[in-house]
């Protein structure tokens, strides 16, 4: 039985994935840490994660990009596994969660879906057959209540498609202030900010008389609260190093 401590556990996201672990036998959730306690879990929560008590395995957070260095200094100073689902981590915050998992085991990505997961991957496969000789935009969309932009997830699949490529890209967020063609090494990404939108994520190829799109929809938090969970269950008692959800789709 796996032993959960879920970070956030009194936000939206902490309370889907309560919901899913209620109905699983192989973990449980331990204890919680969330500043605003609400008084709805079924087990005890810590403001801060330096006050939990509880043997634990793994950490699933869903929290604030302002309460890593918590996190992490955590994980090492215990050794227990992180799963980090949190976003909107800046370029020196990723070096941070890199360098912790020199030290313990990490689960680090930008999207818990394996839907997404497997676009990434799928996004990949077309590079290598199309090349170059199709402009990519990628089209993210998302709730009005969401802060950062570009999502994660559509950084990862710029990141995963600019790997496949021999030359270095550069990625065009804003094509406003700019009167000029577009260039083979761009990869353009667009938000879109409305309604209650869980996530819709698409990567246009674009080339001489044909366009392929490459797509997801999340229908609701469920597929980022199942994909945690699993990924928690993987990650618990692993080795020191950065896992990442292409352990799970291998």
């Amino acid at each position: 039985m796996t032993r959960i401590l879920l970070s956030g556990a009194c936000g939206k996201m902490g309370h889907v994935i309560q919901n899913i672990v209620s109905g699983r036998e192989d973990c449980e959730i331990v204890a919680g840490v969330d500043k605003y306690n609400d008084n709805k879990c079924d087990f005890p929560v810590y403001a801060h994660i330096s006050d939990v008590t509880e043997n634990v395995d793994v950490v699933i957070d869903f929290s604030n990009p302002a309460l890593l260095d918590d996190l992490l200094n955590y994980g090492n100073s215990k050794n227990i596994a992180l799963v980090i689902a949190t976003t909107g981590f800046d370029d020196c915050q990723k070096k941070k969660i890199e360098e912790a998992s020199k030290k313990s085991p990490i689960f680090f990505t930008y999207n818990m879906s394996m839907g997404i997961n497997l676009l990434a991957n799928l996004a990949k496969k077309a590079v290598n057959v199309l090349g170059d000789d199709f402009d990519i935009e990628i089209v993210e969309q998302h709730h009005n209540q969401k802060i950062d932009a570009p999502s994660g997830t559509a950084l990862m699949l710029a990141d995963a498609i600019a790997e496949e490529f021999d030359k270095p890209m550069k990625y065009e967020y804003d094509r406003h202030s700019k009167r000029e063609k577009r260039t083979k090494d761009e990869i353009g990404i667009h938000s879109v900010r409305g309604g209650t939108i869980v996530g819709e994520h698409e990567i246009i190829f674009a080339g001489r008389d044909e366009i392929i799109t490459l797509s997801h929809s999340a229908r609701s938090k469920e597929i980022f609260a199942v994909g945690a969970v699993n990924a928690a269950v993987y990650v618990a008692g692993k080795p020191a190093g950065l896992y990442d959800m292409s352990e799970l789709i291998k």
